[in-house]
């Protein structure tokens, strides 16, 4: 699971164990503030009391600075200081109105792990309970940990006898924004006593590809070592080159016309390809949707906002994929696989065994269903009134009581409702053309569609070919700012990719002055620039 699901389920099922300064309500809701969230909070503060500070320094504390040092720089007290300065007298405020709030608490994933963390810091029995719970710890993509989870898994674990494995690249550091640690690893060393082993072996990405990846990687890190490429290269021409575009016309059209060439003479699918862009995907997806529909290609935002959950993150939702199941067995002519993923998933969720007679009732109980689903729905639903009611004959058929329980993110607040919300709207969106069920569960799932995504959405993905549109300084208008995140941003970019990377630049879109570097970088790599 996710560090938040897990320190969400920590608060879930001992939250009210804090102490009564710190204790949310039990129907608390998951808060997501946004860049202006702490600037409004801190204008909106009255002047404090002489004995703490001035309206002035109030004033000074910016609202970054707020959020990485005063609010989730620290462990939480057990007790707030009864002598605060300023900036503990604002934090305090911000607890309090968030914990107090009306309807219910309302919590950021960043103050639930801070919670977390106190919660197990003050029940020594808890903290052993966890640290024997679990033998082995993996910890993965860690070079993007946070030190608030960080510090939650420090307080759980350290000094125990759980044997933790830290995985992760420094070089493909991508969330410092998001308050990443800047060296997480160094700190995993010192306080687990740990032995760092480097991994060479590139099981991705092509001779080629690995060679250039070296390159990019020193420019990160000067000691980084050549890792050897275990994948054979099998594509001709290649294998990275920089596309210049008189017009972002021309742009969508000369990519649409390659990848379709491509998939026609390789065999390929659309989805062995992706689109990256660095942000504003929908900006993008105006262009190349048409140029890409007039080759027979689907173009599918993966950043789209589906009600209140982006459609990456809601393909990845367990109340999501148990749906789609359930509707693959239901209307599959064969469908022997789904039947047994089906009736062991509603086996874990009832608490039932195997070899218990209760199975096979279960599997009667599955087979009516499915059988009732089919013959009342043959053909995707027409419109949204129906689909609400397709959705929720098949939550009520799997419990959603279950489902809460199975799942801790669904326990808390509405969350649970935001996601049969979303998975409403976006199955009525998949429903719509389609003439069957395969067709419309495949949109669903986008099986047959062409991927768009942002960098920060591709971490863990791979893909035949990587088409990265916009390496010009519009898209990375903040590169000055922080180019070693940048950089590490490119490399995460271009180590997506299996046997090709292609970039793209439109003049339309901006200069690339100030991204020069990252064309220095490949330009030393032997990259060649051609013109479209």
């Amino acid at each position: 699971m996710t560090f938040d699901a897990f320190a969400k389920s920590l608060v879930d099922r001992f939250g009210q164990a804090l102490p009564d300064a710190w204790r949310p309500t039990p129907n608390y809701r998951i808060d997501f503030p946004r860049t202006n969230t702490y600037r409004d909070f801190l204008s909106s503060l009255g002047n404090p009391l002489a004995a703490v500070g001035t309206r002035a320094e109030l004033e000074a504390i910016g609202s970054r600075e707020f959020e990485r040092e005063l609010l989730f720089g620290s462990p939480l007290p057990r007790e707030w200081p009864a002598r605060p300065n300023v900036g503990q007298w604002a934090t305090r405020k911000f607890w309090e109105a968030s914990l107090m709030a009306r309807g219910g608490s309302a919590l950021s994933f960043p103050m639930i792990s801070r919670l977390a963390e106190l919660i197990v810091r003050i029940n020594p029995y808890l903290r052993q309970a966890l640290a024997l719970t679990y033998s082995h710890v993996f910890l993965d993509e860690f070079q993007d940990t946070t030190h608030i989870q960080y510090q939650l898994t420090r307080t759980i674990f350290c000094r125990s006898s759980t044997v933790l494995t830290a995985v992760g690249d420094n070089k493909q550091q991508i969330m410092r924004w998001a308050m990443a640690m800047a060296d997480p690893f160094a700190a995993f060393e010192r306080d687990f006593n740990a032995t760092r082993t480097t991994l060479l072996n590139n099981y991705r990405s092509s001779p080629e590809l690995v060679r250039i990846q070296h390159v990019l990687a020193q420019a990160i890190d000067a000691g980084s070592l050549q890792a050897v490429s275990m994948t054979p290269g099998d594509i001709a021409g290649e294998s990275c080159e920089v596309w210049d575009f008189r017009s972002q016309e021309l742009e969508a059209t000369g990519v649409a016309s390659f990848i379709a060439a491509e998939i026609a003479a390789h065999g390929l699918r659309p989805r062995d390809f992706v689109l990256l862009v660095r942000q504003r995907a929908g900006d993008y997806m105006r262009l190349l949707e048409p140029a890409l529909a007039a080759e027979g290609i689907v173009l599918r935002n993966e950043a789209a906002e589906i009600g209140p959950v982006r459609l990456q993150e809601l393909l990845a939702e367990e109340l999501s994929d148990l749906i789609v199941r359930v509707l693959r067995l239901a209307t599959a002519e064969r469908a022997g696989r789904a039947w047994t993923e089906c009736l062991e998933i509603l086996a874990d969720l009832r608490g039932i065994a195997t070899e218990r007679g209760e199975y096979a009732h279960l599997g009667r109980e599955l087979e009516r269903f499915t059988a009732a689903l089919k013959r009342q729905f043959p053909e995707p639903p027409p419109d949204a009134p129906t689909v609400t009611v397709l959705v929720g004959m098949i939550l009520d058929f799997i419990n959603r009581s279950d489902i809460a329980a199975a799942y801790p993110a669904y326990r808390q607040g509405d969350w649970m409702l935001k996601v049969i919300e979303a998975v409403t709207a976006h199955l009525e969106n998949s429903c719509e053309g389609q003439d069957d069920w395969s067709s419309a569960l495949d949109a669903y799932e986008g099986t047959h569609s062409l991927p768009l995504m942002t960098i920060h959405k591709s971490k863990g993905l791979e893909y035949h070919t990587v088409v990265f549109l916009g390496l010009d300084d519009g898209a990375w208008w903040s590169f000055a700012r922080d180019q070693a995140e940048a950089t590490a941003g490119f490399f995460v970019a271009f180590t997506r990719a299996k046997q090709r990377v292609l970039f793209t630049y439109c003049p339309a879109r901006g200069n690339r002055r100030q991204i020069a570097p990252l064309y220095e970088l490949l330009e030393r790599a032997g990259v060649q620039t051609v013109t479209k």
